[in-house]
């Protein structure tokens, strides 16, 4: 049985920024890229910029609702709520 941590958490994004990021919008993240929302890239991007943002690999975070709308859901792999609100607070300071 794999007992690794799993965080599902909704975010915002906006494509197509002249500066990524990433910050809370209440609950949710509001997460920044600078591509355009075509063929998945936006996507791949804000995966990517999470992962980074959180030490993680790629393929540690994915998007499991929204493929196609600015607000969807993420699943984080080995991260915990408090990890991720302690990276993100890191980043903004």
């Amino acid at each position: 049985m794999n007992n690794e941590t799993s965080l599902r958490i909704q975010i915002k994004v906006i494509p197509g920024a002249t500066r990524t990021g990433i910050e809370w919008l209440g609950d949710k993240l509001k997460i920044k890229v600078n591509v355009a929302p075509e063929n998945g890239r936006a996507n791949v991007a804000v995966a990517t910029l999470l992962a980074e943002r959180l030490g993680l690999a790629n393929n540690a975070v994915s998007i499991v609702a929204g493929h196609t709308n600015a607000l969807k859901t993420v699943e984080i792999k080995g991260c915990s709520l408090d990890q991720l609100q302690q990276a993100i607070a890191r980043k903004s300071v």
